[in-house]
């Protein structure tokens, strides 16, 4: 996702997936709170022009922007300054466009005005954090469309190296598998956790587990590991849907923090 610049001084970068979905149901996961927070990480939005958007990646973590624009289904936008003190506000443009066949793209633009490039590299960052994301967000249209429920977040994390870190939260959870299609369950001992892999990716920068989830409730885990601050960050997000899912949450997330803490930081 390289950033283009104009003689204006306005510097972009975008990303786009293709999802199913009508423009409707597409604007409900990626405009409102609860569809937000259904895929990606808790979310409030206030949905109206000169509302606001709080997005929490974790304690003391909140992201905030201001919607400036609100055109339902087609279009938002949202100024926010979340890049760090005398750094440019960033307006955020998301875009949906109806295909042919019950798809729509759904498209995100951030854009600033500078004259020197000290933030380019952490916006050409943005394009893995995109992939990752829209792949959750495709599996959760394709197969929970419409559903809330709960989220279970956890941050455990580990000494360098990443390969190191990642292969012992695989194995503290019997989740040894990696091809896509395949079936897996956590051994006995973990958490209870089952699926079939949606996902299996091994990277310079992260490595990524996605599983569509039956047990404990129905939903979507996502795990990965992620070089950070020195050490490697390991989070574990489950998505769970329907009306027993914060009763599932609440009931295993002790039973996660009390796995994880033997063999990892828990944040």
């Amino acid at each position: 996702m390289p950033v283009k610049k104009d003689a204006s001084g306005r510097r972009s970068v975008q990303a786009e997936v293709e999802v199913p979905g009508t423009p409707e149901e597409v604007w409900s996961a990626i405009a409102t709170g609860r569809g937000v927070s259904s895929w990606f990480v808790p979310t409030d939005v206030e949905e109206r022009k000169g509302g606001t958007i709080t997005a929490n990646f974790g304690p003391g973590m909140d992201s905030l922007s201001t919607i400036t624009t609100w055109d339902p289904p087609q279009r938002f936008s949202a100024d926010s300054q979340d890049m760090g003190w005398n750094a440019p506000t960033v307006a955020t443009e998301w875009i949906v466009e109806a295909r042919s066949g019950g798809t729509c793209v759904v498209r995100v633009v951030h854009s600033w005005f500078a004259d020197v490039d000290d933030w380019d590299d952490q916006f050409e960052g943005h394009e893995h954090g995109w992939r990752v994301v829209f792949r959750i967000l495709h599996l959760y249209l394709a197969h929970f469309r419409g559903q809330h429920g709960a989220v279970l977040q956890l941050m455990p994390a580990a000494p360098e190296p990443k390969q190191e870190a990642w292969g012992a939260l695989k194995a503290s959870l019997g989740l040894t598998a990696s091809s896509i299609g395949q079936r897996v369950s956590a051994s006995s001992g973990a958490p209870p956790l089952a699926g079939v892999i949606e996902y299996a990716g091994e990277g310079e920068l992260a490595e990524e587990l996605l599983v569509r989830l039956d047990a404990p409730a129905p939903g979507i885990a996502h795990l990965f590991a992620l070089p950070m601050g020195g050490q490697i960050v390991l989070p574990i997000c489950l998505y769970l849907y329907g009306e027993r899912a914060a009763a599932v949450v609440a009931r295993d997330k002790p039973m996660w923090q009390e796995h994880l803490k033997a063999a990892f930081l828990v944040f």
